[in-house]
């Protein structure tokens, strides 16, 4: 599915790693600082409120032709390997890039380039999203939520949002020319050799060479052969770079597989279920169908709440079943829910930690099929 340049525009969110050779045109606009932040969750929930359904932008996956697609001058939309940082500098560090629970890295999941053209400081402006591959952590995670903790709660994931103006020190102010010249204008921070995606402040004791960004990926690093390798090194009277892991070739083991996110208008889409029936037969495939009368049936039907929001979720995500991500930046949009139990409401969504205003939604990610 070939994602449409002219639409991502005009929604605020693009993408610059399409596989044809079309240039996208970048927001026009002069700037300040960079800044990352983390992000935190959607706003404006209440159950009883339902939106109209509004105009939304979907992800799906796809395979890159070759991997340079997806560098961070290129300003891509990605999934799994290793971040494309846009800000490649001043990276998030400390507690902020490791599980609240358990205290280990966070991997990474996807990279959303989603530039905000009202704002001049977000000409260029990534979302990134990391996440505990534990699944007791992302229980625990889930509990702590539903307890609606306010206090000082963990999480085993997190999004981080960067942002730079349109004249910045790491890039060109013009459009990339996608014809393999284009070159970040400075190199970034030394990496993690052994994930690749956090900073390496931490070095070998034995070849000064190496970075790690913790303990134990200093440990794994060293016990998957950097034991001899680092022997090499100190035994050799010139390094050669070929024993080294260059960053952005890290283990295939420590990342999920990479793929370039596609985005595509959902309203573009073939729907085959966008009528009351489909949404009724939706709800009867998941619940079947009692051995009462069919009217009796949809008398429950109406007065069960989480049935109506899954049939309508179904539904929703019937049109276009292998979406990854669903992006709508209208301020009057809410979540694509599955189940009414369990939704925030207004009192329950923390303010920004930095202006005290409303926090809104802007996107939602998730294995549909």
């Amino acid at each position: 599915m070939e994602p449409n340049a002219d639409k991502l525009r005009g929604l605020r969110i693009t993408s610059l790693d399409d596989e044809d050779d079309d240039e996208t045109e970048l927001p026009n606009q002069p700037l300040p600082a960079s800044t990352v932040t983390v992000a935190a969750a959607p706003s404006g929930y209440d159950d009883e409120d339902e939106d109209e359904e509004a105009e939304v932008m979907l992800g799906f996956l796809e395979k890159p032709k070759h991997p340079g697609l997806l560098l961070r001058h290129l300003f891509p939309s990605k999934a799994g390997g290793i971040p494309a940082w846009l800000d490649p500098v001043n990276l998030p560090t400390g507690n902020s890039s490791c599980c609240g629970f358990c205290g280990e890295p966070l991997h990474f999941v996807l990279q959303i380039y989603a530039p905000i053209e009202s704002n001049a400081a977000a000409f260029h402006r990534t979302l990134f999203m990391f996440m505990c591959p534990s699944m007791a952590c992302l229980h625990r995670d889930q509990h702590e939520q539903w307890t609606r903790n306010q206090g000082n709660p963990r999480r085993s994931v997190r999004v981080f949002r960067c942002q730079l103006p349109r004249t910045n020190v790491f890039y060109s102010s013009e459009p990339p020319s996608r014809n393999n010249s284009d070159k970040p204008l400075c190199a970034g921070a030394a990496l993690c050799h052994w994930c690749g995606t956090w900073k390496g402040d931490k070095i070998c004791g034995g070849c000064k060479k190496s970075r790690y960004c913790s303990e134990k990926h200093q440990a794994l690093h060293w016990r998957s052969g950097h034991k001899n390798d680092c022997l090499q090194i100190i035994n050799s009277s010139e390094a050669s770079s070929s024993v080294l892991p260059a960053v952005g070739k890290v283990p295939a083991r420590t990342s999920w597989p990479e793929y370039q996110i596609a985005i595509d208008d959902e309203v573009d889409l073939d729907s085959d279920g966008c009528d009351e029936d489909s949404s009724k037969s939706l709800v009867m495939q998941k619940h079947g169908k009692p051995d009462d009368t069919m009217q009796s049936w949809m008398d429950q039907f109406e007065a069960d709440a989480d049935n109506q929001c899954w049939a309508y979720f179904q539904e929703r995500i019937s049109r276009a079943p292998e979406q990854v991500l669903r992006y709508c930046r209208d301020p009057n949009v809410k979540p694509l829910w599955a189940l009414s139990a369990g939704r925030p409401s207004n009192p329950d969504i923390p303010s920004c930690s930095y202006c005290k205003g409303p926090l809104c939604y802007e996107f939602q990610v998730g294995q549909f099929v």
